[in-house]
């Protein structure tokens, strides 16, 4: 088939987890619009990823994946069937899992791109790529170059209401946040160790950047089952007015509000910093095993790393120490220049 005058009507984007990686992917949405105006795009998402995407002007529908819905193979099947059957002529499958492969060989889209499969499932796709190398969502876009679509530094997008926008703002005066005060959203925790910054080095950050900047406030961010870890911090930091700790778990939309009005993300390297290029926040992220690859293009993001000979690893758990030096030696004296630069001056 000719790609040069293919004109879909009809596209769906499988992308299933995880919440950064579904917000990753949202360029390419924008630029799939783009070159098909006409076209309505659907996506295929994991439910617990669905706020990424809700709002955005581009997605005409989309179809979660809820495990609980779906407790047999037989009610999974049934469902896959019934996405396939949408009569797509173009799928993208960023993953190749199982359930995205479902999905592709049911249907009968006349386009299916992924990046390059391996020999036993080339028969369920039309064409393919190797991704380029970069930043996660240019990875992601070039999966679209079979169709004439190259990235040229679009942006991860969350599209905030209005209603949510007014919601943050009245959240954060009741946390005592003013005119006078800096916002810093900050998230300290992360599920693998090989990616999480100390709690005592965060609380020392902070406090350290609040004798230097009275007027930071640094609203802490957490996810269920991780107050225990917000609770430390706050126990080990000696300014405790500055930190503002939310009394139940923001939901992502309204973590998302939170960081749209904060000067400065900081944290470790998790779905929060994604979000807050999404919302033109500037960031930084203390990195560990992961990639510099993560971190958008651009002087607002950066990211402090050691930079040992092991790193970027990628691994969940550290192969050459259980210290995880990348981490630990990472000191809060080397990353507190690097924060500081990056605030507004105060008013």
């Amino acid at each position: 088939m000719d790609l040069t005058t293919f004109a879909p009507r009809k596209i769906l984007l499988c992308q299933l987890n995880q919440i950064g990686d579904v917000l990753l992917m949202t360029p390419c949405l924008e630029l799939l619009a783009r070159r098909f105006p006409g076209a309505e795009i659907h996506v295929v998402t994991e439910k617990k990823c669905l706020p990424m995407l809700e709002n955005n002007p581009h997605v005409a529908r989309i179809w979660p994946i809820d495990k609980k819905a779906l407790p047999t193979l037989l009610n999974e099947l049934g469902y896959y069937w019934r996405i396939a059957r949408e009569n797509y002529d173009l799928i993208v499958d960023f993953q190749q899992t199982p359930r995205c492969r479902w999905i592709v060989g049911f249907s009968r889209s006349a386009v299916r791109l992924t990046r390059t499969p391996h020999w036993y499932m080339r028969w369920l796709y039309s064409h393919w790529t190797e991704p380029d190398e970069g930043y996660a969502a240019a990875i992601k876009a070039s999966f679209l170059k079979p169709l004439g679509i190259t990235w040229n530094g679009e942006k991860p997008r969350l599209y905030l209401s209005s209603a949510e926008r007014d919601w943050a703002a009245a959240y954060l005066a009741e946390l005592g946040v003013g005119e006078t005060q800096t916002l810093v959203s900050v998230d300290s925790t992360h599920r693998r160790a090989t990616r999480c910054w100390p709690a005592a080095s965060y609380a020392a950050l902070m406090d350290a950047a609040a004798r230097e900047r009275p007027d930071l406030r640094f609203l802490l961010l957490y996810g269920p089952g991780e107050k225990d870890v917000i609770d430390e911090l706050a126990a080990l930091a000696e300014n405790k007015n500055a930190l503002l700790v939310p009394e139940r778990v923001l939901t992502l939309r309204e973590a998302a509000a939170c960081i749209e009005r904060a000067a400065l993300h900081f944290g470790n390297c998790s779905a929060p910093r994604h979000m807050a290029v999404a919302v033109d926040t500037p960031s930084l992220t203390v990195m560990g095993a992961t990639s510099p690859g993560w971190t958008y293009p651009a002087p607002e993001h950066g990211y402090v790393s050691l930079g040992l000979p092991c790193q970027p690893c990628n691994a969940n758990t550290c192969r050459i120490t259980p210290e995880r030096e990348c981490l630990v030696k990472l000191t809060p004296d080397n990353v507190l220049p690097f924060f500081l630069e990056r605030l507004p001056a105060p008013e």
